[in-house]
């Protein structure tokens, strides 16, 4: 027999500057606001509860990952340029048990060099790279196809 995990609700966290996504950077970022990638996953994925966070803060996003664990199925997280300095958030995702994976939006492996560490996307099950905002899209589809198995 398969087990088969029916993921119901998502936490989407996002990190900081994540939040001016539309008019920060375009060039590397592209038009798209947070808001748009939100109502986008919803109107695509409309049999899954999402809840979106996103802070600037290192504690309220530690905070967040820890009620993701305890509340939510799995969790989708961006932490912007704490993926690349946050020992904090990485325990946190390490410290909850629900599937966790890691979205850039850009190809962080094509851009300045200490944005090569991602010490967040080490404890994830997984990591979306550089295919823009549709890595939000692709993170939940993987995680529905995963816990099919």
């Amino acid at each position: 027999f398969r087990t088969i995990k029916v993921i119901k609700k998502i936490s989407i966290i996002n990190g900081p500057n994540l939040n001016l996504l539309g008019n920060r950077e375009t060039i590397i970022y592209g038009n798209s606001s947070l808001e748009d990638i939100n109502l986008n996953l919803k109107n695509k994925f409309p049999e899954i509860e999402f809840s979106f966070y996103q802070s600037n803060n290192e504690d309220e996003l530690v905070n967040a990952i820890q009620d993701a664990g305890e509340n939510c199925d799995a969790l989708i997280i961006n932490a912007g340029a704490y993926s690349h300095t946050s020992i904090a958030i990485a325990d946190a995702i390490s410290a909850i048990n629900i599937s966790t994976i890691s979205v850039h939006i850009s190809n962080i492996y094509k851009r300045e060099e200490y944005r090569h560490i991602d010490l967040i996307s080490e404890k994830c099950e997984g990591a979306i790279i550089g295919l823009g905002t549709i890595g939000y899209e692709l993170a939940v589809e993987c995680i529905i196809e995963k816990n099919k198995k």
